[in-house]
């Protein structure tokens, strides 16, 4: 099994799209994180949704968290808010660590060696061409979610 083989469409982000629209991507689909790609495709960060949630809190409530018991449900549906004039590139952790990415023909234990190094979700597949390292940019075939490598290591089609 190699990972072109265990690659799914993934939904992807752009570090320009809006931060909305890669929140309510991530609510719609219920993924953990999104892949943000650059101008030309190429996987640059993984935006986890914990990051997006993080910023729907107010300051304050990161303070003290005995606020959030006093916030009002009408306040909190107005919370997402927050992100309508943030782009992705702002939503990202200074310190955000590089996509982990694995070429097309690595197999099941080298992704799943990656992906247990990386502590990463997901693994964004890429194609490379001849003589091109896995950070030398490439074609995106698609994502190996964790959940998806067990249920194939499992033995599930």
């Amino acid at each position: 099994m190699r990972a072109r083989d265990l690659a799914e469409p993934y939904p992807v982000v752009s570090l320009d799209d809006q931060a909305l629209d890669a929140a309510s991507l991530l609510a719609e689909h219920r993924l953990p994180g999104i892949l943000v790609v650059d101008s030309a495709d190429v996987p640059v960060a993984v935006l986890p949704g914990s990051q997006l949630v993080r910023l729907l809190v107010p300051g304050y409530v990161m303070e003290d968290p005995t606020l959030a018991a006093v916030i009002d449900e009408a306040h909190a549906d107005r919370l997402c808010a927050a992100l309508t004039d943030l782009r992705v590139r702002d939503c990202l952790p200074a310190d955000a660590p590089a996509p982990t990415v694995a070429r097309a023909d690595d197999t099941a234990m080298e992704i799943a060696a990656l992906m247990a190094r990386a502590h990463s979700p997901l693994v964004a597949v890429v194609d490379h061409p001849a003589g091109r390292h896995a950070t030398g940019g490439g074609r995106l075939l698609g994502v190996i979610t964790a959940s998806h490598l067990l249920h194939r290591l499992l033995g599930n089609p």
